[in-house]
């Protein structure tokens, strides 16, 4: 099969869909490939508690509000279904099962070779993750005893998953106090990393709702890469990770998680070590260390500081119709949240709308 297209918006999250959703508007032809059996199967195969750290009525779309109670934090299935409700209800097209090996540069457009055959395409939207999809895990890990049961924070579904005994979670931001706090209750739990702060009012009290628009307000139009703020934000959130949101500091105490702002920096008799040359007894170690971008599917070469993408507000110049939507303050802070999609996207559609004449929509 080889077929041409307009657009190809890769990947059938929040982003993408937005995406496709303010090119079909404007009669623009697209296509959204993703690799998964189902739309929204990213946000079903996070760990089983998982909730959204915005509520109900920040997480729409554009055209379409989330279906819950406006400070309902939604979970994870719910999130997905969402998701899939959306692009149904807006006849996006979606192809699923099409997962993305190589998009090269060629000639005024690209070609793209997936699983399920090659694609032409004019115009090519990355819309694949926040921070990308490849685990950051350090790489002194496979040095680690073999009993010792090692999951990166995406692999991790339940505590049932892990052995008895005490458990190392390493990385102090929000996805690892939750899985801390989540552990403590059925086995001792050690929190290790460096601490990345936490909001100011806990998350789901009446003071949020009160705080939350400020928040809403301030996160789009304050931290933003146009300014001083928003700049220093962009290195910060990327490369240190966010603060606590849901599961403070307070929190963690009052549950029993012992914790250490060591890092943890190496392996001693095939146990994990901390900075300090404490040497932990544990039968599992929690990886809560992030992700990396992994970008060399990409021809030419667009990496940047990091692996990150050289784009300004998704649109890499020097490769034409090539463009991102998704990333971590790609323009603000609420560029990474469910519902600071829908702006990013229609920036980037409005960019495509650009370069050519308008065509009939897919």
């Amino acid at each position: 099969m080889n077929t041409h297209v307009e657009t190809l918006v890769i990947g059938a999250g929040q982003a993408g869909l937005a995406t496709a959703y303010h090119l079909t508007r404007q009669s623009r032809e697209c296509l959204v490939l993703d690799s998964n059996a189902r739309i929204g199967d990213n946000w079903r195969q996070q760990w089983d508690s998982l909730r959204l750290y915005t509520p109900a009525k920040y997480c729409g779309l554009p055209g379409m509000a989330f279906p819950a109670k406006p400070w309902h934090y939604p979970t994870k299935d719910e999130t997905a279904d969402f998701l899939e409700l959306y692009a149904r209800r807006n006849a996006l097209p979606v192809r699923l099962g099409a997962r993305v090996h190589l998009v090269v540069a060629d000639g005024d457009g690209f070609r793209v070779d997936t699983a399920t055959g090659t694609y032409a395409a004019h115009n090519v939207v990355v819309a694949t993750g926040t921070f990308g999809r490849t685990p950051e895990i350090p790489e002194f890990a496979p040095d680690l005893d073999p009993a010792i049961t090692q999951l990166h924070s995406s692999e991790y579904r339940r505590p049932g998953q892990l052995p008895a005994g005490s458990v190392l979670v390493v990385g102090a931001s929000h996805s690892g106090h939750d899985i801390a706090f989540e552990l403590v209750r059925t086995r001792p739990v050690i929190l290790a990393g460096r601490d990345c702060g936490q909001i100011p009012v806990p998350l789901e009290s009446r003071r949020m709702q009160a705080l939350f628009p400020l928040l809403w307000f301030v996160w789009g139009n304050v931290v933003n890469r146009r300014t001083p703020m928003g700049r220093r934000a962009v290195r910060h959130v990327r490369f240190h990770g966010g603060p606590a949101l849901r599961v403070r500091r307070a929190d963690l105490l009052d549950a029993g998680v012992e914790r250490v702002t060591q890092r943890v920096v190496g392996v001693k008799s095939g146990k994990p070590v901390l900075a300090d040359g404490r040497v932990l007894e544990v039968a599992a170690v929690v990886w809560a260390t992030g992700f990396r971008q992994r970008l060399d599917w990409i021809q030419p070469s667009i990496e940047g500081d990091g692996g990150w993408p050289r784009e300004r507000r998704g649109v890499v110049a020097e490769v034409p119709g090539l463009f991102f939507c998704g990333l971590s303050l790609q323009w603000s802070f609420r560029s990474m949240l469910v519902g600071g999609a829908g702006d990013d996207a229609a920036y980037i559609a409005g960019r495509i709308a650009e370069r050519a004449p308008a065509s009939v929509a897919a």
